[in-house]
């Protein structure tokens, strides 16, 4: 253990058993949130502290992360609703996932039964950084799809060609 990190003895001996477990597992269920995408400097949406320093002009509204991230508000202001959502996946495409992700999928790999990821995410970090895409279950779905707004359909469509030019000053397609 690296001593310049000033660990308590207890926060160092269940580090060293945690290790310990998981060098004997046979599987890994890796359970993902927010901090796993804060930590590759994308805003935590669900405070609004972070959600506000990146949407400026929702900020000055006093619009909550609630409201923005509704079916409301496409029905609401659809250029507004558009704009924070393509902000949004622009923010996801250009971030790149942080070595944890790596360090993860490493040790899910070396398992004789792999592993199988559960997030609440909606970045696609974890496909992004190399994860079976079979093996990942977004329970939040994801913001590479896109989907009706009214039941037109079940299906839902890839994001991959859809590049939505955004004011962010607004936070709204022009």
């Amino acid at each position: 253990m690296n001593a310049s990190r000033h660990l308590s003895a207890s926060t160092e001996a269940a580090i060293e058993r945690a290790a310990t477990l998981i060098a004997g597992a046979d599987a890994l269920v890796i359970a993902a949130g927010a901090g796993m995408g804060v930590d590759s400097g994308l805003p935590d949406f669900r405070g609004n502290g972070g959600f506000w320093k990146a949407y400026p002009a929702l900020a000055a509204e006093g619009t909550s992360f609630m409201e923005i991230a509704s079916p409301a508000a496409f029905r609401n202001n659809p250029r507004r609703a558009w704009g924070f959502y393509g902000h949004r996946l622009a923010l996801y495409r250009d971030t790149t996932p942080h070595a944890g992700f790596d360090m993860l999928r490493k040790w899910g790999e070396a398992m004789r039964h792999g592993y199988f990821v559960f997030t609440s995410n909606v970045d696609g970090h974890f496909q992004k950084a190399g994860f079976d895409p079979q093996r990942i279950d977004e329970c939040h779905g994801t913001i590479h799809k896109l989907q009706c707004l009214e039941p037109c359909s079940p299906a839902l469509w890839s994001a991959a060609g859809f590049d939505p030019v955004v004011d962010t000053a607004r936070c709204e397609l022009p």
